[in-house]
C-alpha cells in the first residue's frame, strides 16, 4: 500500500455518512510523505472504533498535510448527495495548505478539482495508505460530531447509529418525527431498515 502515483504530493481522498438518514456527509483528504508505511492503516470500516480513534493522532501526527469537510443535511437537502459528496471533498483539498500534484479518490465518481490529475479506486481504501487514512479521518470526524449531536437530540441513537437507518434510528424517527439534522429529501420508510452497523 503505497502512493498510486510518482507525484511528490498525492492527496488521497475518502467520505463518509454518504448513506445515513441524519448528519452531515464528510470528506477527508490527506497526503503522506512519499514512501510512508503503516501497516495498520485499512478501510475504516473493518478496524474498531478505538482503533480508529488511535490512528486518527497518528494520521494527523504523521501527514504532511490533511483537511476535513463536512456537508450539512440542509445542503444535501438542496443540491443532492452526489454532489455534496463532491463539494465535501473539493472542500477538503481546498483546505489543504499544500497544493496536491495528484488525487487517488475513493469509489468510482468524482468531479475534476481545478486542473490537477486524478483517479478513481474502487475499494481505494483498502489499496493506499492516504486513501485509508481519508477514510479514517472522514469517520472519526463525523462519528464525532454525531455523539455530540446526541446529546441535543437523545432520542435517535446517533451515539451509536450515527444517524445511520438502524431500526432503532427509523423507529425513533416514527415517534419523535424529524430534526434539523435528518435528511428531509431522503425517503423514510420502515421497511428500509438495515441492519444494525
Amino acid at each position: 500500500m503505497s502512493n498510486f502515483s510518482n507525484a511528490s504530493f498525492e492527496a488521497g481522498i475518502d467520505e463518509a455518512g454518504r448513506g445515513s438518514l441524519a448528519g452531515p456527509v464528510t470528506a477527508a483528504a490527506v497526503i503522506f510523505p512519499k514512501d510512508y508505511k503503516n501497516d495498520y492503516l485499512n478501510d475504516s470500516k473493518r478496524l474498531s472504533e478505538k482503533k480508529r480513534i488511535e490512528l486518527k493522532q497518528i494520521i494527523e501526527n504523521d501527514s504532511i498535510d490533511f483537511a476535513v469537510c463536512s456537508i450539512a443535511p440542509s445542503t444535501i437537502d438542496k443540491i443532492n448527495i452526489l454532489n455534496s459528496t463532491f463539494k465535501a471533498m473539493h472542500g477538503a483539498l481546498n483546505s489543504l495548505k499544500i497544493i496536491p500534484d495528484f488525487i487517488i479518490v475513493d469509489g468510482n465518481k468524482f468531479k475534476k478539482f481545478k486542473n490537477i490529475n486524478h483517479k478513481c479506486i474502487i475499494k481505494g481504501d483498502s489499496k493506499y495508505q492516504n486513501i485509508a487514512a481519508a477514510s479514517i479521518l472522514a469517520k472519526t470526524y463525523r462519528d464525532l460530531y454525531m455523539i455530540e449531536q446526541h446529546h441535543r437530540f437523545p432520542y435517535f441513537g446517533w451515539d451509536k447509529n450515527k444517524g445511520y437507518g438502524t431500526e432503532f434510528h427509523i423507529n425513533s424517527i416514527f415517534k419523535h418525527g424529524l430534526t434539523r439534522l435528518h435528511r428531509k429529501s431522503f425517503t423514510i420508510k420502515k421497511s428500509q431498515i438495515k441492519l444494525e452497523l
